[in-house]
């Protein structure tokens, strides 16, 4: 198998630019490391962040751009760099890999996604449980018709963050919603499709004085089949446990609770209940997966399409789509 070469333009505090690099250096059989870019000062402001660079070339961002043999380029700057280095690396011709949910801006998103098309490159973003097998299954399940017409679906994903995540949240308009709701969002999303309607609601909890942040989200989806809705908070005790995605339709419902059970991080397992029945009083069945890593199938995957062995199920204009809808979500 032909390995990829591949570099990574930068790193942020509550990204996955660390946890990416390390996935890429533990599978050499498939990525080959030409180098990285640290272009935002990120070596200062991320100094813990460090160790993992050390046995690789360090490169300017023209490097990266310029050399024609790597292939792919992974784009981990903090949020608001995103899309200025992403459309760099669409210009030179690289396949992307985006951390989600893709900057701050519709209009630079709007420019890389016309880029990409123009080359006709792969672009692939940041959501992790596109590849968790058991969501991703659920979804498949669910668009197949299995339990009838979707009415609704639920999901939520929160945390208890400390101080200094939730001031950083004020950052970005919709705070939780665009931080960790783009999650959601991307699951509603690719189950029942756009919605009609799209009710944001975004708060700060007052948990910390003079703290003012969106810690607090929710967005509600209007169908004619009734109404869906994404949850996310940064002030939930236990809300990592409590992550959950419900499936309902009218022939049974799919729950997701919790989405992940770390063991080994990234390493972990799902846990999910398959309710396939209209008696009112049926409890379904729990199951619970594989332990799986949380990353190396979306990096595979990438591998996969930019290899021209699949397709990328995750078309340009539906990550635009959804980048729309999130926007939208953060009002």
């Amino acid at each position: 198998m032909k390995k990829i070469k591949v570099a990574q333009i930068g790193t942020s505090r509550y990204g996955h630019g660390s946890i990416i690099f390390d996935t890429l250096a533990k599978n050499p059989d498939i990525f080959e490391i030409v180098g990285y870019a640290l272009p935002e000062n990120e070596r200062t402001k991320f100094p813990d962040h460090m160790e993992r660079f050390e046995n690789y070339r360090e490169m300017s961002l023209d490097e990266i751009l310029s050399d024609s043999s790597i292939e792919a380029v992974f784009v981990e700057t903090e949020e608001i760099y995103l899309t200025k280095y992403a459309i760099l690396a669409a210009k030179s011709g690289k396949h992307v890999h985006m951390e989600k949910p893709g900057g701050v801006s519709l209009e630079e998103f709007e420019e890389l996604i016309a880029i990409l098309k123009e080359k006709k490159t792969v672009f692939h973003t940041g959501y992790m449980y596109r590849y968790n097998p058991v969501i991703s299954d659920i979804i498949k399940r669910a668009r197949s018709g299995e339990i009838g017409e979707i009415l609704s679906v639920e999901a939520h994903m929160s945390c208890y963050h400390p101080v200094e995540c939730t001031e950083w949240l004020s950052g970005f308009e919709g705070g939780m919603m665009f931080y960790l709701g783009c999650h959601l969002v991307d699951l509603v999303l690719q189950i029942k499709g756009r919605p009609d309607r799209i009710v944001p609601v975004n708060r700060s909890s007052g948990r910390f004085e003079g703290v003012t942040s969106n810690d607090s989200s929710f967005a509600l989806f209007e169908y004619p089949t009734g109404a869906s809705f994404v949850k996310t908070s940064a002030a939930e005790c236990g809300g990592f446990s409590r992550r959950q995605l419900v499936v309902s339709g009218t022939k049974g419902r799919f729950t997701v609770c919790p989405l992940e059970v770390t063991t080994d991080y990234p390493s972990q397992y799902t846990e999910y209940n398959e309710c396939l029945s209209t008696d009112w009083g049926d409890t379904g069945v729990w199951k619970r997966s594989e332990i799986h890593d949380r990353y190396e199938a979306m990096l595979f995957s990438f591998a996969e399409m930019v290899r021209g062995e699949k397709e990328n199920p995750y078309s340009y204009d539906y990550e635009l789509e959804l980048f729309k809808v999130i926007t939208e979500c953060c009002k």
